[in-house]
């Protein structure tokens, strides 16, 4: 079978890899959409590669975002307004542990999921960020800037980003949240472009007053950052909303002026920087001020608010932030130049992964265990043969797309830049999950309730996050009116028995397809007293696939390899899918002629049921491997009844190789191999 392959048909892939997922904040347990949005895949994609280069080249880390203003905020309502007494390291340990265990009951198996404030972590990733913003310091891209900062007079307190509400200034922005420097939906501007701020401490008008923090020299990498994201253009392993929102912050610093201001706006205009203004076209209602860098574009600010002038900013490269004045965060060592300051939470989110693969390999190394193939964090993060890849929700791309992209080429350690596996939101009854709408989406540990995990990984995974926004919609928390009762109350589509469940449409695959096939060929060979079918010998029968089968292993195994390169993972699904589907159908066949012909001449049928059961066992075989990333916990439940050690089942470098040859490579003769015989009525996937 292995000889009808060429390397041109398979892609190519790293020796080593890390995957990474979104890491979650420490003020809350996981939502459904950050499990099904960004763990699922990234677990996925974790999985397929243990089999397909070898679990000891892979590492999968991930952890709890401690630190920052938003737990900051959380924990200071929980203490002040409900009486919460534990520290806030306590807080953040309290949820990272349920997400942990949220994690674990979707099985989810990260190699390190730990959290950058807390043991084992904690000093590994404080270490990490000295070493980078030394390293950032000695190659000259670091600047210090007095920038202005919320204060809230009333309060007596410089406020945190959290701790300022108001609308983002950013144009086109439809964000109905914004803070003190970025809103919700991850777009960047300066404190003073914030839209009608207030306190969240007081309800008051906050003021603006001087602060001094380091800020990294993001513009300076405009035109690497333009190459680079041109170098992703046609790149199959790169998803489009990738591109496109990563171009969008690389145009030229610009400033929206809605025509009602003309008048004031030439009024002032001479007082303005360099710049150049552009008219509306298409019936649009505002006029465009270009400006040639940042720095024109921030003059431009007191000018334009003096003169009476509203605004609003295009996305472009700004300074990036890299330190903050508030108590919990990493500490920033003085040596940068300030004193007092903590690490902004997002910059040293983008190098946490390295710290959770340091603190992972450490141990490794402490405990001798040798899981992995070299304990040298830069043999995974700086080598050419490794590749990292990065599993973010859409609106993190700013942040790991252009901010980390210029900061790992800023270090000058040939650090490799990662593929961004950026999905867009998963809906909830068809709109935006939102915790304050009237019907709230449950968090992803109550969904265990009323599914399996087997059944919403593989929903998860087939609705093509990559591609565009689409709803999840479980029937077990859709409320909406079908009908009447008999009572006449109302009927709600959760209990309408005609109303079919989405999140079901996967798993009855599993339970009906995959589980019928895995049973045919465990109780198809299996002894039976009375039974005079040579077949029932309790071993794998031996011989090759036929060439059908053969075809058909080969084709899925190219088609699920190749989509789950292109990170198309509902198209490697749907592979399964149909690869199932079709060799439960040649299954039924044979089956079906076999024990006609048994009926006539039991020889005749034997051998012809000896060969259904060979191209069944073959089918079966690589339909586990291939969905073992997908549905783990039965998959390797059927690898246990082969009687196969899992790093050998699973293993990819056999799963273009006949069963006999498999059977070979563990030292048996073929046709001798025993399976573990199933009990009575046994199922692999029971929901």
């Amino acid at each position: 079978m292995a000889s009808k392959l060429s390397t041109q048909h398979r892609p190519q892939w790293p020796r080593r890899a890390v995957v990474t997922a979104g890491m979650p904040y420490g003020n809350k347990n996981l939502h459904f959409g950050h499990v099904g949005g960004v763990f699922i895949p990234a677990d996925f994609f974790a999985r397929f590669l243990r089999d397909r280069i070898g679990a000891k080249n892979v590492l999968f880390v991930s952890g709890t975002d401690c630190y920052g203003s938003p737990i900051m905020e959380s924990y200071r309502k929980l203490h002040d307004e409900q009486g919460y007494q534990k520290r806030i390291s306590d807080y953040v340990q309290e949820n990272h542990d349920r997400q942990a265990a949220t994690l674990a009951g979707y099985d989810v198996a990260p190699d390190f999921f730990g959290g950058s404030a807390l043991e084992p972590a904690v000093h590994v990733h404080e270490q990490v960020t000295d070493e980078i913003l030394m390293r950032l310091q000695e190659r000259g891209v670091l600047q210090k800037r007095s920038t202005l900062q919320f204060y809230d007079p009333k309060a007596g307190q410089f406020l945190n980003g959290r701790q300022v509400l108001g609308h983002c200034p950013i144009q086109g922005c439809k964000s109905e949240k914004a803070y003190a420097d970025e809103c919700d939906l991850g777009h960047q501007f300066e404190p003073e472009e914030l839209i009608s701020p207030v306190s969240a401490l007081t309800g008051e008008t906050p003021e603006l007053r001087p602060v001094e923090n380091l800020y990294f020299d993001l513009p300076a990498y405009l035109d690497y950052l333009r190459s680079y994201t041109a170098g992703l253009e046609g790149d199959e392993t790169v998803r489009s909303v990738v591109v496109k929102t990563m171009e969008e912050w690389l145009g030229e610093p610009q400033l929206y002026i809605q025509m009602k201001f003309r008048e004031a706006f030439d009024a002032i205009e001479d007082k303005l920087p360099a710049h150049t203004v552009t008219e509306p076209e298409g019936g649009k209602g505002s006029f465009t001020v270009t400006f040639p860098s940042w720095r024109e574009r921030d003059e431009a600010h007191a000018v334009l608010k003096a003169g009476g002038v509203r605004f609003r900013s295009g996305k472009a490269l700004v300074p990036f932030r890299i330190t903050g004045n508030i108590e919990w965060g990493v500490p920033v060592p003085n040596t940068c130049g300030c004193s007092g300051l903590t690490c902004w939470v997002w910059p040293e989110s983008l190098w946490a992964p390295i710290s959770f693969t340091r603190t992972a390999l450490a141990a490794d190394a402490a405990s001798g265990a040798h899981r992995y193939a070299t304990d040298d964090w830069h043999d995974w993060w700086c080598s050419p043969e490794a590749h990292v890849y990065q599993f973010i929700g859409q609106d993190n791309i700013y942040f790991y797309g252009i901010a980390q992209t210029a900061l790992w080429e800023a270090l000058g350690c040939d650090m490799q830049q990662s593929t961004l596996v950026a999905n867009y939101h998963v809906l909830y009854m068809g709109k935006k999950a939102s915790s304050s709408s009237k019907t709230p989406p449950p968090p992803a540990s109550e969904l265990l309730e009323h599914y399996d995990a087997e059944q919403l990984r593989a929903h998860f995974l087939s609705l093509g996050l990559g591609e565009k926004p689409v709803s999840f919609s479980p029937k077990a928390y859709d409320t909406r009116e079908t009908g009447k009762n008999p009572d006449g109350t109302p009927l709600l589509a959760r209990d309408d028995k005609r109303v079919i469940d989405p999140v079901l449409k996967e798993g009855a695959l599993l339970t009906g397809v995959f589980n019928r096939l895995a049973r045919s060929c465990f109780y198809g060979v299996a002894e039976k007293e009375g039974d005079p079918s040579s077949v029932r010998t309790g071993c794998i029968p031996a011989g090759d696939p036929s060439p059908e089968t053969a075809k058909a292993i080969e084709e899925a195994v190219l088609g699920f390899e190749n989509a789950v390169h292109r990170l198309e993972f509902h198209r490697a699904l749907g592979v399964c899918d149909a690869f199932l589907r079709a060799a439960n159908k040649r299954w039924s066949d044979a089956s079906k002629v076999a024990k006609n012909a048994q009926a006539e001449d039991q020889a005749a049928g034997d051998a012809l049921m000896h060969q259904a059961l060979v191209d069944a066992f073959a089918s079966l075989r690589v339909a586990t491997v291939l969905m073992h990333p997908i549905v783990p916990r039965g998959c390797e439940l059927i690898c246990e009844h082969f009687a196969m050690p899992a790093e050998t089942f699973f293993s990819w470098d056999h799963i273009l190789e006949t069963t006999d040859e498999l059977v070979a490579a563990l030292g048996e003769e073929p046709g001798t191999h025993r399976i573990v015989a199933l009990p009575p009525r046994f199922d692999f996937f029971s929901y």
